[in-house]
């Protein structure tokens, strides 16, 4: 497995340009080990106990950050302001209080070590676009917007949890959250870092076409999902989001919740 330091120093700066073609697994994800028991064929067959240890241990794929990750990589940096630190990221803060409408999603993110215990006190980055597909700080019309970008650290759970909306789709890209973590709230808030795990949030299939044909300001993702599949999306289409895809449940007048867990040793 690779080093998630060295892969995100790899590719940070490298932009759009480079995640959409070259964008690729570093691994498939195996499980076995201890308490598996074999079975015809060579194969293997775990018990609930040992089933969810194994899930429980694979580690969260490490992923680019994008060209739009405004944590110093890559232009400003938003960790190191003042307002940073919030669990609703849905209006900008600073000079500007501008909020991005759309349909109201909470997502959280529990973060367990290689033991399968909650990690706490551990700090994550969380950021994604908006309804019209564009990112704060970045494009054409929210550049001086920053909107859907946040810091939370984790509870006595390992859980950080953001009030937010349903990210758009935009051209080339499955529907994801960007999010990456650090050890302390004073590691994440600082201008160096370093950063311990940096990867994406999957939304699943039929909740986004839910969201995108019923609700308003989401028409170009219509569009934009119907030249997309999972499988073919240069991020999580090698193993189908296997650590990353998020359980969603809710509505779209009611709002949506989201919800994974993933191990960061």
């Amino acid at each position: 497995m690779r080093d998630n330091e060295a892969f995100v120093r790899e590719v940070h700066d490298k932009g759009l340009a480079y995640d959409l073609p070259v964008m690729t697994r570093r691994r498939m994800l195996t499980i076995g080990g201890a308490g598996a028991l074999t079975v015809a064929g060579g194969g293997t067959l775990l018990g609930g106990a040992e089933k969810a240890t194994a899930a429980c241990a694979a580690e969260v794929d490490s992923e680019t950050a994008g060209p739009y990750p405004a944590d110093g990589s890559n232009g400003p940096n938003v960790r190191v302001l003042s307002g940073i630190v919030r669990s609703d990221i849905r209006s900008s803060f600073g000079t500007s209080t501008t909020t991005a409408p759309g349909v109201p999603l909470q997502f959280s993110l529990t973060v367990l070590n290689a033991a399968c215990t909650p990690t706490v006190g551990a700090a994550v980055y969380a950021w994604h676009c908006d309804r019209a597909g564009r990112y704060s700080l970045y494009s054409s019309g929210v550049t001086n917007q920053n909107y859907l970008r946040g810091i939370q650290v984790t509870n006595s759970t390992g859980t950080v949890t953001f009030t937010s909306i349903f990210p758009g789709c935009y051209a080339g890209r499955w529907p994801h959250i960007h999010f990456e973590v650090y050890s302390s709230l004073a590691a994440a808030t600082s201008a160096s870092g370093p950063i311990r795990k940096t990867s994406q949030i999957a939304l699943p299939e039929a909740v986004s076409r839910t969201v995108y044909s019923s609700a308003t300001g989401y028409s170009q993702s219509v569009a934009n999902m119907s030249r997309l599949t999972l499988a073919g999306d240069m991020v999580f289409g090698d193993d189908l989001a296997a650590t990353q895809m998020a359980a969603v449940t809710g509505s779209v007048s009611a709002g949506y919740t989201a919800r994974l867990t993933i191990t960061v040793p």
